[in-house]
């Protein structure tokens, strides 16, 4: 099981330790590191800084929300930092929900989110391979453009910059079973927002037919910590938020997420308490066994204990989310 870190996206402004963090962690063995974006900072410049301050350590996004770009400019960002940073790109890509992509970036949910997915990957795909001009009749992303609205003068291109690598591995982060079983046909791999050790049956019918080499690649939030209470806070914090905030009361797949591992009534109350703006209160109705399930927290002994349990699923890359070096290192002895 490889380790990746996982550095999410900015708050109010530049963490002045991610390229410490990042650098820190090639020196460890770490294999990957990635960045993230909502409705502020963007995953790639980061990453690009990021790339230029290290040698080895891959550079993944987890993830690009597909709203924010069309997939040809997605697929221009990853060739091009590929090329810059000498073939070091993970393209990790999510479609988001409906009240970030209607409410920020200004588009349409898709009514048909596989649908739509699919057809983004398959462009982005195409302009990678660069076999010939980029072609799709597609519902969500035709290329080229043909609509009523259009002047019916595009034309098909490919691209002029010769991708480094016609296999650029693609990634998606998804939540429903439908959505991660379209996964493992039409990505190399899958990243999970929540993951549990002791639930992987969840995920079981999803995941029966991904092929050999697919990556499994859960974030976990990580604390070498003397008090769990006191080290799950954080996970608490981020659950209530994306639980009771990161969607609409009728739908919201973190949520729905949540439910199906178990905490469907727990879940629901987390909502009820975020959206009557009783945000504390959200936080501490997050079960100390939910958050304790999907995260590292604990003694060191505790957590080399727990991470067997990690090794023994079908994960092949542990995303480890923490700021604290020493949990960085320690995890990289134990693991």
């Amino acid at each position: 099981m490889r380790l990746g870190l996982a550095l999410g996206y900015w708050g109010r402004g530049p963490s002045a330790d991610h390229v410490s963090l990042a650098r820190e962690a090639e020196r460890l063995g770490y294999d990957s590191v990635w960045t993230a974006e909502a409705w502020g900072s963007d995953a790639f410049t980061p990453l690009t800084w990021i790339a230029a301050r290290t040698s080895r350590i891959k550079l993944g996004t987890a993830v690009a929300q597909m709203a924010a770009r069309s997939p040809t400019t997605t697929a221009m960002h990853a060739l091009t930092l590929d090329h810059l940073s000498g073939g070091r790109v993970l393209l990790g890509l999510g479609l988001s929900g409906p009240q970030v992509v209607e409410g920020w970036y200004g588009r349409p949910f898709p009514k048909s989110p596989l649908t739509a997915t699919r057809e983004y990957v398959d462009v982005v795909r195409q302009v990678l391979r660069r076999e010939g001009p980029v072609e799709l009749d597609g519902r969500f992303h035709p290329h080229p453009y043909r609509g009523a609205d259009g002047t019916g003068l595009g034309k098909a291109l490919k691209p002029i910059t010769h991708p480094l690598r016609s296999g650029l591995p693609v990634l998606l982060g998804a939540e429903g079973p439908r959505n991660i079983a379209q996964t493992t046909r039409i990505a190399d791999g899958w990243l999970p927002l929540y993951w549990s050790p002791t639930r992987t049956g969840v995920y079981g019918a999803s995941l029966g037919g991904a092929p050999e080499g697919f990556l499994v690649a859960p974030m976990v939030r990580a604390a070498v910590c003397d008090d769990v209470s006191e080290g799950l806070l954080p996970v608490k914090a981020m659950l209530g938020f994306y639980i009771g905030g990161m969607g609409h009361a009728a739908r919201n797949f973190h949520a729905d997420l949540m439910g199906r591992m178990g905490f469907e009534d727990e879940a629901r109350r987390i909502q009820e308490l975020f959206l009557a703006g009783r945000r504390e209160e959200a936080v501490r109705a997050v079960p100390d066994a939910f958050a304790d399930e999907i995260s590292l927290v604990g003694p060191r002994a505790r957590i080399a204990e727990r991470l067997e349990l990690w090794r023994k699923g079908p994960v092949t890359d542990l995303l480890v989310l923490s700021p604290d070096p020493h949990t960085l290192r320690t995890l990289a002895d134990l693991n």
